[in-house]
Order: structure tokens, then sequence, then C-alpha cells
């Protein structure tokens, strides 16, 4: 499938899925089109995650800023985890926020927020990450299989690319995202070569472990144009081939 048509049909599955989350009143958006949905339950999906053994054996996670997230995010400081959260459209050479619950001065849940990160959490490059144990994504659309759809604009890709490529992913770390019921779709979703599949769906009522996930191995430079690569330092800092 051609990239253009690639693009439409992920178009097409977004619109399906945004569609049905507004007609079941199953978001906390006020229209949810052109966003990751921030569904209701999404306290209760944090909580059927924190209750995974792959949960409690965490100790770095990389997660989404996204307000569906927040209750993970909240969550893993809660326990003492070190959370990674990427600065917004990774606009700077330290593309990472750092919370440290050891250093935390507020509640964790006022530091997991978006905004009061960007106040207060020291950013960080890419190579001082510490390796992830844990992966967490937004999403739009999902399949049993772990083929997922963000809203578009392709950041969590680039950050998994750029992480993989310094050492930061391994085979052990575990990709999950949280989502509405809705979000779980039984249609097919067309992937390119840079996209990143999950291991685990969690929703408020179940945990679906994916077969087999895409995983690409570093930065798909022919799939950015110029204006991407100029717009993100940590790519502009690396050799492209």
């Amino acid at each position: 499938m051609a990239a253009n048509s690639v693009d439409r049909a992920k178009q097409a599955v977004r619109t399906q899925v945004w569609d049905a989350l507004t007609t079941e009143d199953a978001v906390h958006d006020v229209s949810v089109h052109g966003r990751i949905p921030h569904f209701k339950g999404a306290e209760q999906a944090a909580a059927r995650l924190a209750a995974l053994p792959v949960w409690q054996a965490a100790s770095v996670v990389k997660a989404v800023p996204d307000k569906a997230q927040l209750p993970v995010r909240a969550r893993a400081l809660e326990e003492g985890k070190t959370v990674y959260m990427a600065v917004p459209k990774l606009a700077t050479l330290k593309p990472f926020y750092l919370l440290d619950p050891a250093a935390l001065t507020i509640p964790p849940v006022e530091a997991a927020s978006s905004r009061t990160a960007a106040t207060l959490a020291p950013t960080v490059e890419v190579e001082a990450l510490r390796p992830l144990d844990l992966i967490i994504l937004g999403s739009v659309a999902v399949n049993r299989n772990g083929a997922r759809i963000g809203k578009g604009a392709g950041y969590s890709d680039i950050e998994f690319a750029l992480l993989t490529e310094a050492g930061l992913v391994t085979p052990e770390t575990v990709v999950i995202t949280t989502v509405h019921p809705l979000q779980v779709t039984q249609t097919v979703i067309p992937t390119s070569g840079h996209d990143v599949g999950v291991d685990l769906i969690v929703t408020p009522d179940a945990t679906i472990t994916c077969p087999n996930p895409h995983r690409p191995s570093g930065v798909d430079w022919s799939a950015l144009t110029t204006e991407k690569i100029a717009a993100i330092p940590a790519l502009m800092a690396r050799q492209i081939p």
C-alpha cells in the first residue's frame, strides 16, 4: 500500500473511532476529533495496569503526556518509579522531562500533569535516560495484533526510534497502551515500517496480550520530511545516513 493510501486508511479508522466515542459519550473532550481521546475510565485502566506483574516489576517508565495517561503517570510516581515524558513536539535538544519521585516537592498527581512538568521538571537529552522497563503510549485506535494509530503527528514513533538507537529500548521493554474498549477496533489497521506496535492493551475491564507487535529498529529517515527533521533538534544532531 502506498504511503498516501496508508495515511488515508489510517485517517478513516481514526474518524470511525472518534465518531463512536462521541456517539457513546465515552470521552471527557468537548470534541475528540484530532486528539488522543481522554476517555472515561482512564483511572480504572490505570488501576488494572498497576495490578499487572510487568508493572510491579518496573522501575523506569516512559509515558506520553496525554490526559488519558495522567492516572498512569501519577500512579507510577506514587509507587516510586522514575517517569520520563516527552517535551511537546520534541522541540528541544533535551527532549524529555525527568520526573524523579525522590525529588518531588508536590503531590505526584500534580507533578504528572504535562503543564506542571513543563514548569518544574528538568529536561534531559536522549542519552541521559535510563533503560526503559515500560513505554506507555496513547492511541486513537489499536487492534488485538498490537497495531496502533495515534493522532497522526508521528512523535511517539520518532521517540521510540531515538530511544531504540540509544540502546534504551531493549527486547525486555514492554510497550503498553491504555484505551477505552471502543478504541480496540476489529478493523484492519494499515502500518508502515516506522510504526510502533504494542505488547499489551489495557482497558478499564480487560488486558489484551498482542502477538509479535512490530518494533522499528531505528529512525526511518525516508519517512521524515526535511521540515520535520529540522524541527526536532535530537534528529538534527544525528548524522542522516
